[in-house]
């Protein structure tokens, strides 16, 4: 079967010489110099072109940030890792049927559009002035789209947190919800799947020349940017500011004990190894939060059967929030439509804490104010209409210490487990890197 699928991969490739070999030899020539296939990802190319683009623009952004550019050919190894990984991506979510319809990238372009308080007309002439195609832009939303809904549905939907871990987070962390937060930046040396000790050896070995080259004094972001394997890399490792209780716990235990500007020792974990640096350090003169926000919600569930299409599940919600829009009664509208249990109260859900629901409709419903209404919202039960009635602020009690540790530990599952879903995507990724051959 292996041997099947190489000599598949491999015509599919000669058909493309081939092809380039038909057009006539003065065009041949200036195409090659324009153009040429720098790595097959299964079936696919990925041109000299392509790549060039992405250079250019992270170059751009770099510039944007301040960030020092890395080497020209460690900017550019890293930006084809990171095609070559999106590809795969991308060929899985078409293998399994999953696609964004053009309704939902317009949806997702005007929610953009009014974000940015324009209309949407407004929003093209200002890409458009900066010289960013149009059409450009709207693949590059629809790309984001299809790899956000690949990981909920082959990572995020599938993490589960059980009463035992929660226990397990509040005994072991006594000072959680402490407000301390943390500026990380972080540099990754991934594993392949499986790594034998002779890989994690030289591997280690690797990460003891960046180490040294840390104590010595380089700048972090720099070297960050010219050995690390995180899609961060490029622009220097830098995550931000986060609480402490929400970064990956591997994280958290080194950081807890460092000073602004140390170093951790290399660190393993199932990914591969990892050293962090301490930007900087803030908050934590309070006990904690004494309150929590709650959300008073309602919603409309539309599942989606054998019978009932993805794209028919959406439309379905997008013509209920019409009638909503256009004076429908929410609560009948959920009696007669809903396949949630909650449907019999007219879709309340009552008072919903932090972490009480998955990701996808939590972040929905909190970007509504009281008495909006959201457009649809998929999640993995199905697709929904979000309705928020009010907020309102309530004492901490344990119970809302649990859920607000189950929300920190759905978190860190989710990313730890991405990580090496994508490693696992990767490795199990036919490659043929042809920069040298060509």
């Amino acid at each position: 079967m292996n041997r099947l699928l190489n000599r598949t991969r491999a015509l599919a490739v000669a058909s493309l010489s081939c092809l380039m070999l038909s057009v006539p030899a003065h065009v041949a020539a200036k195409a090659v110099e324009v153009d040429r296939i720098v790595a097959v990802v299964n079936s696919e190319v990925i041109t000299a072109l392509q790549l060039r683009e992405r250079v250019e623009q992270a170059k751009r952004q770099l510039q944007r940030q301040g960030g020092q550019l890395p080497p020209a050919d460690v900017l550019e190894r890293q930006l084809l890792e990171r095609l070559i990984v999106e590809r795969a991506q991308l060929q899985l979510a078409r293998d399994t049927g999953l696609k964004i319809d053009e309704a939902a990238l317009e949806r997702a372009i005007a929610r953009i559009a009014e974000n940015n308080r324009m209309p949407v007309t407004g929003l093209r002439s200002a890409l458009e002035k900066d010289g960013v195609s149009w059409f450009r832009f709207r693949d590059e939303i629809r790309t984001e789209m299809v790899l956000a809904r690949l990981r909920e549905r082959e990572v995020d939907s599938k993490v589960v947190v059980t009463d035992a871990e929660v226990d397990n987070f509040l005994a072991n962390n006594p000072d959680a919800f402490s407000g301390v937060e943390f500026e990380l930046a972080h540099i990754l040396l991934r594993a392949p799947e499986g790594a034998t000790p002779e890989q994690i050896a030289r591997l280690r070995e690797r990460a003891n020349k960046v180490m040294a080259r840390l104590r010595g004094g380089e700048d972090f972001a720099r070297v960050a940017a010219e050995t690390s394997d995180a899609p961060d890399g490029i622009s220097g490792g830098n995550i931000g500011w986060r609480e402490r209780d929400r970064l990956p716990a591997l994280y958290a235990d080194a950081a807890k004990d460092m000073k602004p500007g140390d170093l951790s020792p290399i660190l393993r974990s199932s990914a591969g190894l990892h050293i962090i640096k301490l930007v900087d350090k803030r908050g934590g003169a309070a006990a904690g939060p004494q309150q929590l926000e709650q959300t008073h919600v309602s919603h409309i569930l539309i599942k989606t059967s054998e019978v009932l299409s993805d794209t028919e599940a959406e439309a379905r919600v997008l013509a209920l929030r019409e009638r909503v829009v256009n004076g429908g009664d929410f609560a009948e509208l959920a009696k007669a439509n809903s396949a949630d249990l909650s449907a019999a109260k007219g879709g309340d859900l009552g008072w919903i804490n932090p972490g009480d629901t998955v990701p996808e409709f939590e972040r929905a419903m909190n970007a509504l104010k009281p008495g909006e209404v959201s457009p649809p919202v998929r999640s993995p039960f199905g697709w929904h209409l979000i309705k928020v009635i009010e907020r309102r602020m309530q004492d901490v009690t344990e119970e809302r210490k649990r859920n607000a540790a189950r929300s920190i530990l759905r978190e860190r599952k989710a990313d730890a487990a991405f990580e090496d879903w994508v490693r696992q995507l990767r490795d199990s990724t036919y490659v043929e890197y042809r920069q040298d051959r060509e």
